[in-house]
């Protein structure tokens, strides 16, 4: 995948990474009305109907939005639940891929998925590939080691720092695009350390491979609060910017469903408890939109 995006670190490191590329079923729950939003039920493309049960993608390497549950294969985390209460709305089922993060938009377009859920940002570069229900807003935090790291207080400061990010992730433009400042300016440049998955950035920056690692703001903290002190929130958050649910353009009016199927879920009070059990609700957006980047 050649665009960036924001994306998120993880707490159970060692079992995603493993279980990447499999998939298990989410069960469907009863809609938050207690039924089938009709409205947004007769917008649900009619080979999709047939097919009765979607497939999600989702990279399971970032808590708390998208993880491996406790029992070692489940994915868990905010954009599951939120799946698992939207297609119901729908009339649909629901089942969750782990798939590698940078896999997801190119199975979206070639069908072998049927919506990514996956901390998408959405930018006008990825519009071109895939329609987007604007559903949650990040930014992006910088964290280190708590012992010993270097003082990080914004992007500028990452000159001459090993830096581990998310292979084609916003991180890793941002931080690319500040190499190139820092060499302008005849600073040493930042090395910038980029893995195929954030579980793998992580333990660059726990080994001292790397000096600072950088993820969406929310799941930053997380990882930082279940490092058990051996990370800490560095410098400032910055680059706030909507995620969005991806759907294929070539499925017509399932993103409008979608759409107005979140739009129930933030009346009923169900997308606020969802976002209040992972500790994100700071994030929420409740005027969701379709394609609403902002660069």
């Amino acid at each position: 995948m050649q665009i960036p995006v924001l994306r998120s670190p993880l707490a159970r490191i060692a079992v995603a990474a493993a279980l990447a590329g499999c998939l298990f079923a989410v069960p469907a729950l009863a809609s938050s009305s207690g039924g089938v939003d009709k409205a947004a039920a007769a917008l649900v493309p009619a080979k999709l109907k047939s097919k009765g049960t979607l497939i999600v993608a989702a990279d399971a390497t970032y808590a708390p939005n998208e993880f491996i549950g406790s029992d070692g294969h489940t994915v868990v985390g905010m954009d599951a639940d939120l799946a698992n209460a939207i297609f119901p709305l729908l009339g649909l089922e629901v089942k969750v891929v782990n798939a590698t993060f940078l896999t997801i938009i190119p199975g979206l377009t070639s069908g072998k998925f049927d919506v990514g859920m996956s901390s998408f940002t959405d930018n006008k570069l990825r519009e071109k590939q895939v329609n987007f229900v604007d559903y949650f807003e990040a930014g992006t935090s910088f964290f280190e080691k708590s012992s010993g790291g270097p003082k990080v207080t914004n992007l500028n400061s990452l000159c001459g720092l090993k830096v581990a990010v998310e292979s084609t992730t916003t991180e890793e433009s941002d931080a690319d695009g500040q190499k190139a400042k820092c060499t302008k300016e005849g600073k040493t440049p930042d090395d910038v350390l980029p893995y195929p998955n954030q579980t793998e950035a992580n333990l660059a920056l726990s080994s001292g491979r790397a000096q600072v690692s950088m993820a969406d703001s929310p799941v930053a903290a997380y990882q930082v609060k279940q490092s058990h002190g051996n990370f800490k929130l560095v410098g400032q958050s910055y680059g706030v910017a909507p995620y969005g649910i991806a759907v294929p353009k070539q499925d017509g009016t399932l993103d409008k469903a979608i759409l107005l199927a979140l739009q129930d879920l933030i009346k009923s009070g169900k997308y606020g408890s969802i976002l209040n059990k992972w500790g994100v609700a700071s994030g929420a957006d409740t005027h969701p939109a379709l394609n609403g980047a902002i660069s």
